[in-house]
């Protein structure tokens, strides 16, 4: 009878500090995440396709948006059309493409990291270009 009541204080106490953990440093969710990685930076004007050997990495902004880093300090963010809801960023993006671009009528496929199972697709957007704002001295 003692093992189960021990149980039970020990998950009681467990449940209680969960929440003061979390609270203490709350996890970004998509809009706020995408804020943070483009402050100091400033929207341009939208274009339809990004060349495929410009692009150094990408970043998943859950249920958000997918962002794109290309040389000189610049990023592309595109919230896809359709799908945006499934983006997560454990997921693995596969694209495929015909020709040397990325372009808005596209679609990437989401695989999922730990199963390698297909989780859905987006269709992607137009993509905002985002620069770093040179500071005044």
């Amino acid at each position: 009878m003692k093992l189960p009541a021990c149980a039970l204080i020990a998950a009681t106490l467990c449940g209680l500090a969960a929440p003061a953990l979390s609270a203490a440093t709350p996890p970004l969710r998509g809009e706020a995440k995408l804020a943070k990685s483009l402050e100091g930076r400033v929207a341009g004007k939208p274009v339809r396709c990004l060349n495929l050997r410009d692009i150094r990495s990408s970043e998943i902004i859950d249920g958000t948006a997918i962002v794109y880093r290309t040389g000189a300090n610049r990023l592309y963010v595109n919230r896809p059309t359709s799908g945006r809801e499934s983006l997560d960023n454990d997921d693995i993006l596969v694209t495929r493409t015909f020709g040397s671009q990325l372009c808005s009528i596209d679609t990437v496929q989401l695989i999922d990291r730990t199963s390698r199972f297909y989780r859905g697709f987006v269709g992607l957007g137009d993509f905002v270009p985002y620069t770093k704002v040179a500071k005044a001295h």
